[in-house]
């Protein structure tokens, strides 16, 4: 799956979409690469720089995707379905481990990995890793409850 096709399961807009593109996924797990770190319009910058705190961001996108996978059918959406994505927001952070103060240092692509560890229909917790190569970037766990489905904000 591709930039568009992710954006269109995001409830985010533009160039707030950061996810390039879907590696893998299954019941549990996503992987998912990201190349907008390297983009100096990055929604995120400032002071053109791209604080690695802003990762969390990327992890959780990559967590909603997963979500709207595993929660929505994949044909449904394919067929065209104007079934809007899910709205939420991030409820929690925890165990954050930076090893970087600016992503838009790093040269390689990011690879998000995000693994649910519970969840039922509108709560879900994830741990998650940002790699850029063999290159551990940053871990931790994200709590997301969704609130209702709605148009891209």
């Amino acid at each position: 799956m591709k930039h568009d096709a992710i954006c269109a399961r995001l409830p985010h807009a533009g160039r707030m979409c950061l996810l390039e593109r879907l590696e893998s996924w299954d019941s549990d797990t996503i992987t998912c690469i990201a190349t907008s770190h390297r983009d100096a319009d990055n929604p995120l910058r400032r002071g053109g720089r791209l604080h690695a705190v802003a990762g969390v961001e990327y992890a959780a996108q990559a967590m909603a995707l997963h979500s709207s996978l595993v929660s929505v059918p994949v044909l449904s959406q394919a067929e065209g379905t104007d079934t809007p994505p899910a709205i939420g927001y991030l409820a929690s952070v925890r165990d954050l481990k930076l090893e970087l103060e600016d992503l838009a240092t790093v040269a390689d692509d990011l690879r998000i990995t995000a693994r649910r560890l519970s969840g039922s229909a509108s709560l879900f917790i994830y741990e998650f890793e940002i790699r850029a190569g063999a290159r551990a970037l940053m871990s931790g766990r994200l709590a997301a409850k969704l609130l209702a489905t709605g148009a891209a904000a």
